[in-house]
């Protein structure tokens, strides 16, 4: 007689689930072959007298030593019921220590609102990493200052900084997260409607060099490769921007004029307050017209919710 041990999926490990699956489906398909072997062996030795009595088939299988077909069949149903529910438990999966979500924060504001204050607030965090704007690469584009010639002559440079731009920004949103919260200084987003929209009110770029741009923007963002979680917006007065962009003298920024500031203020507050353009994700408005002591008090009071949740 083939004793068989019946599975109970209760009593399973989760450690050894899979090799405890594979168990199962190896041991099914031997007992079907040994039932194969069963009833093919019980046909032979039965097959010129399959009209006799049930009690001489009886007798024929306890000489032949052969296991009772019925007590088998129901050992393979037990078995079959077992590995059905193993199924349903492998592909509901066993409950799982969930991973957090992935979070892509942009942080938004105009020239010296204090965006770089904010990310080095957070930098050194265990759960979130910090991309700047690539100032190196805007200063040094093979030994051209493409932001140094943009500010110089606008009229001359800005679509082919701001095409330069773009790409680099979408390079930002590329970049493969090594931390649950990735926090972008600026975005792909930012850059077409404040700075290319201003750059076209302004007439420093021409329709056709704005349809360019505009397209490539459509198609990039449509690729969902540029997705924001949330979008920290630094609101200060045009006056406090232009009085810290002073303060820091970066030589790129000696000629920016106190209009262009102005300017990106207004379109900030018409993209990202009155919806004027398409906003990608919720927005927390800041203000950021305090000190740098006060300012670092609110980064960690609504650390929370700069960050997701995370805190």
């Amino acid at each position: 007689m083939i004793n068989l041990v019946p599975f109970t999926p209760v009593l399973l490990n989760t450690r050894n689930f899979r090799q405890t699956v594979s168990l199962c489906r190896a041991s099914n398909l031997a007992l079907l072959w040994r039932e194969y072997q069963v009833q093919r062996s019980f046909k032979i030795h039965t097959r010129r007298s399959y009209r006799i009595p049930e009690i001489c088939r009886s007798e024929t299988r306890r000489k032949l030593r052969l296991p009772d077909p019925n007590i088998f069949s129901a050992k393979m149903r037990h078995l079959n019921e077992c590995h059905s529910q193993l199924e349903l438990v492998e592909e509901t999966k066993l409950p799982a220590k969930i991973r957090p979500q992935n979070v892509t924060v942009a942080v938004e504001g105009n020239i010296g609102s204090g965006k770089s204050t904010l990310l080095k607030h957070f930098e050194n965090l265990p759960y979130c990493e910090v991309v700047e704007e690539p100032l190196d690469q805007w200063t040094n584009l093979e030994g051209h200052n493409a932001l140094g010639l943009l500010y110089e002559n606008p009229e001359r440079w800005s679509f082919s900084f701001n095409m330069y731009a773009q790409l680099t920004r979408i390079d930002m949103h590329l970049k493969p997260h090594t931390l649950p919260v990735k926090m972008l200084e600026r975005s792909l987003f930012s850059t077409r409607y404040c700075f290319v929209q201003n750059d076209y009110m302004s007439k420093t770029i021409n329709p056709f060099e704005f349809s360019v741009f505009s397209q490539w923007f459509d198609f990039l963002t449509s690729s969902g490769k540029a997705n924001l979680d949330l979008i920290v917006y630094l609101r200060a007065d045009p006056s406090t921007c232009y009085e810290r962009l002073r303060k820091r003298s970066r030589k790129e920024e000696a000629v920016v004029p106190f209009s262009l500031i102005e300017s990106l203020h207004k379109l900030h507050d018409e993209w990202l307050l009155e919806k004027k353009y398409p906003v990608p994700a919720p927005v927390l408005v800041l203000d950021a017209n305090h000190d740098l002591d006060a300012m670092k008090e609110v980064y960690k009071v609504r650390s929370q919710e700069i960050l997701c949740g995370y805190h």
